[in-house]
């Protein structure tokens, strides 16, 4: 078969890159075709990276815009009162870097940067879905910014013996030491210094010390004050009364503490949507405003130095039965029947102070277990009923996949017993969620 002549051919443009360039049609503009199963980019252009030009006529594209859940999709809403538990999980905290290695990245949080000196941005806050009802202003001011419920009453009760042992350690070592005078004088001193507790730099330093709190970054006191003011403002108590702190910890919780001071930790702060966070500041408000945290603490400081001689007193007895075991094992039976003989003398002599002393931890426990009832109950008076009650759903799924956890793996988690149930110094969920139901269903 014969080809035709070949006609006048123009001059072949150089694509850069191309091995054979592209055919020229004659008689037409238009660009080179598509190949089939070929999904070239646009054409680009020697000489220049400019899009490739708009034509006459023709409408641009609408953007595209990326599909994703929206920031706080991943915090469904709390549940009505009516419903059943919220089957929705706080976030996992992510642990630092410096501590195990460099993991994947949790829920809500950016991934870490590598590098030599890797930086760890600050993770999502959760959503704001408080009501704002006050936005700030009180609707009326309380009687007492600060007070004592039977809660604070009883426990200061309950340590009235210790009181009396340490005032007698302390005068046993001051007096013979200074003299019967100035050795008084450092009685009366000991007993003064109970003030401190409501001394706001000396409460200050306790936390940062003692508590390990801080004060909060500017964008942390950001996100907390406006909480805080809407908290105090349904409890009618000024704002600036207390001290707002925050602790580095991955666990959600909060501490009442001395007369002044609410920390939060940088989980409760960061990471649950703030209308939990408020039922967790007005449940810490509940525990000052019934006096439950200066009293603690009072008992605690006029009642350590008898803590103090006891724990040496047990670390001289032991180590004396030691001894004793190494020389002879009579040794130690006489040493043990000396101990008994002294112990039921002060039982007998002093019952009065041994048998509260010995019922005291118990008493404390109990008292403990009322004040966490009560503050339950205050942040359920301010409006925080449900969210409360999700805080707590939230602490007993820990407890449950802590369990699961472990029956995984082939254990079973230590059950505390009844003795160490009496010596708690909180109720379990449960107790405090059946504490919440009369404002959880007001109808029944």
């Amino acid at each position: 078969m014969t080809q035709p002549p070949p006609g006048p051919t123009a001059p072949e443009p150089r694509y850069p890159g191309a091995a054979t360039p592209p055919p020229q049609y004659p008689g037409t503009a238009a660009p080179p075709p598509q190949y089939p199963g070929a999904a070239a980019p646009p054409p680009q252009y020697p000489g220049t990276a400019a899009p490739p030009p708009q034509y006459p006529g023709a409408a641009a594209p609408p953007p595209a815009y990326p599909q994703g859940p929206h920031p706080e999709a991943s915090y469904p809403q709390a549940p009505h009162p009516q419903a059943a538990p919220p089957q929705w999980a706080y976030p996992q905290a992510t642990p630092a870097p410096h501590q195990q290695g460099t993991p994947p990245p949790a829920a809500g949080y950016p991934a870490h940067v590598p590098g030599p000196a890797p930086f760890v941005p600050r993770p999502a806050t959760g959503p704001d879905d408080l009501d704002y009802r006050h936005q700030g202003s009180r609707v009326h001011v309380a009687a007492h910014q600060r007070g004592a419920d039977a809660t604070a009453i009883g426990q200061l009760a309950t340590q009235i013996p210790g009181f009396l042992v340490s005032l007698a350690v302390v005068a046993a070592i001051a007096v013979p030491l200074f003299g019967t005078a100035l050795g008084w004088l450092v009685v009366l001193a000991w007993l003064a210094s109970g003030a401190l507790v409501f001394h706001r730099p000396t409460e200050l330093l306790f936390a940062r010390r003692a508590l390990k709190l801080r004060a909060p970054l500017a964008e942390e006191r950001a996100r907390l004050e406006p909480v805080w003011r809407e908290v105090t403002a349904r409890a009618g108590i000024e704002a600036h009364t207390y001290e707002l702190m925050v602790e580095n910890s991955d666990d959600l919780n909060a501490v009442a503490a001395a007369g002044h001071v609410v920390g939060v930790t940088t989980y409760a702060l960061n990471r649950i949507p703030s209308s939990n966070l408020a039922a967790v500041l007005a449940h810490e408000l509940g525990h000052h405003t019934g006096g439950h945290a200066w009293a603690g603490l009072l008992g605690y400081w006029y009642s350590l130095p008898g803590r103090i001689a006891w724990a040496l007193t047990r670390g001289i007895a032991r180590i004396a039965l030691a001894v004793a075991g190494v020389f002879s094992l009579a040794a130690t039976g006489l040493l043990v029947l000396f101990m008994g003989m002294f112990v039921v003398a002060g039982f007998v002599v002093a019952w009065y102070i041994t048998i509260p002393l010995v019922i005291a931890p118990y008493l404390l426990a109990y008292a403990g277990r009322l004040g966490e009832l009560r503050a339950d109950q205050q942040a359920a008076a301010l409006g925080f009923a449900r969210e409360m009650a999700e805080v707590l759903y939230h602490f007993q799924a820990e407890e449950d996949a802590a369990k699961a956890h472990a029956a995984a793996q082939g254990r079973k988690l230590k059950e505390p017993g009844g003795l160490a149930r009496l010596l708690s110094t909180h109720p379990d969920n449960h107790t405090r969620l059946r504490a919440l139901e009369p404002y959880l269903y007001p109808s029944r």
